[in-house]
């Protein structure tokens, strides 16, 4: 050991040691540029919230616009829907034998209203408007609505046996549910 640190204290008073603890005179701008600092990340945490509601807003406002796109014409599909039965009815009352025994008008009137109901149905298909299949389905509450049951052991409880009239679906919304009949467990 050296002689410096086996000292005397009588020695050591009046000198003043540094304490390592000590921490050195602070500049006034410190407090300023502390400051400054803790605004900037404020401001920057800010900022990055900002953008992110805007990114979902931009999100969320193209998602209703694409729904909106699709779901537009649903009112006035719905009314078309019975356009497209009464075409389809008039088809079915003609039968097989009476369109070979129809005259020439007859055949032209029975052509013109085939042209007529598959050009609707083309329409409603670009339109992402599309019939629903329920026979042999589990029936869906949201896509079919029951008539009446059918006892039956051929097919298991909850399947669309018959249908009444057709259902029609724009997107994942029901435009129009399926008039059926379903069956149930005989006994």
């Amino acid at each position: 050991m050296s002689d410096e640190t086996n000292l005397p204290e009588q020695e050591l008073d009046g000198i003043e040691i540094e304490s390592p603890m000590e921490a050195p005179l602070a500049d006034p701008r410190d407090e300023e540029i502390a400051a400054l600092k803790e605004e900037a990340a404020s401001l920057k945490d800010r900022l990055l919230r900002l953008a992110a509601e805007m990114e979902n807003l931009r999100k969320r406002t193209e998602r209703e616009k694409a729904e909106a796109t699709l779901y537009a014409a649903s009112n006035f599909a719905r009314d078309l829907l019975s356009v497209s039965d009464n075409l389809g009815r008039a088809l079915l009352a003609i039968s097989q034998d009476e369109r070979d025994r129809a005259g020439e008008i007859e055949k032209n009137l029975i052509a013109g209203v085939e042209v007529t109901e598959r050009e609707l149905i083309n329409i409603f298909q670009r339109h992402g408007i599309r019939k629903i299949e329920a026979i042999g389905q589990k029936f869906d509450p949201n896509f079919h609505q029951a008539m009446f049951e059918v006892p039956t052991s051929e097919k298991p409880p909850g399947t669309v046996m018959q249908e009444l009239q057709s259902g029609y679906a724009v997107g994942e919304r029901c435009l129009r549910p399926a008039l059926v009949g379903v069956s149930k467990a005989e006994g």
